[in-house]
């Protein structure tokens, strides 16, 4: 396959992920194999200090025949960075990107091909599509903090139903469009890749998944509350100053 000019291009950010990392590689390397698709996945190291470059190059020496696995450099901080480094260095057809943690099975993968071949510009996860599901039920807490959050976000995004579905595919010129002109870094960054593709009147397929809530996370509800009002008061003016 050419490694230049994959049909899909998967950017999965990091930070300190060696402990999960390998299962998720190892997983999604096993569901690209069955795709009649060339494949990148593109890790985004936003500078670990712990064995996730061994852990990249250890499934990389089994990976299926159309499936490359590379590791590239981020040094500005935070997810969002990581996220476009990886997409606006990408030359595939389509281009996306899910977490670490792979809280979205990699089943859904072809789903989302099928839409992004039938020639929807973004194709997201979602776990408030029809037919998605919960594999282990969020706590009270979480599930208040995430209504709150998508009444906050919602006169940005539009229809959309769930904005934090760490899974998000485009086609290329789509990723071109949208993340040129991203510039959050923290929580506010999916909402401001939505809204940005909602001002750029993208339509967004929102994809059914079953969810797993993963332990580890960084988010907690009451000690990032300000912060997170903040980054979306954020993302509103830079969508006022966007041409």
């Amino acid at each position: 396959m050419s490694q230049r000019n994959p049909d899909l291009d998967i950017v999965v950010p990091v930070y300190n992920e060696e402990a999960r990392l390998g299962a998720t590689l190892r997983a999604l390397t096993a569901h690209t194999a069955t795709l009649p698709l060339s494949v990148a996945i593109t890790v985004v190291d936003n500078g670990s200090v712990d064995r996730t470059a061994e852990v990249v190059d250890e499934v990389a020496e089994r990976r299926p025949d159309n499936t490359v696995l590379r590791l590239i450099g981020c040094a500005r901080q935070g997810k969002g960075a990581a996220v476009r480094r990886g997409l606006l260095a990408s030359t595939a057809r389509w281009r996306g990107f899910c977490d670490a943690d792979l809280s979205t099975p990699p089943q859904v993968l072809t789903d989302v091909i099928g839409h992004l071949e039938r020639g929807a510009p973004v194709v997201i996860g979602s776990r408030r599509a029809p037919g998605a599901s919960y594999a282990v039920p969020q706590p009270l807490v979480r599930r208040l903090g995430s209504s709150t959050f998508r009444m906050l976000t919602r006169p940005l995004v539009g229809d959309v139903a769930d904005t934090q579905c760490g899974f998000k595919f485009f086609s290329g010129e789509a990723a071109e469009q949208v993340f040129r002109r991203v510039t959050a870094n923290g929580f506010a960054f999916d909402v401001e890749v939505l809204a940005v593709a909602n001002r750029l009147g993208l339509p967004v397929v929102e994809v059914p998944v079953r969810w797993t809530d993963q332990a580890g996370s960084s988010f907690h509800v009451w000690t990032h509350g300000k912060r997170v009002v903040s980054e979306v008061v954020a993302v509103r003016a830079a969508l006022a100053r966007m041409s």
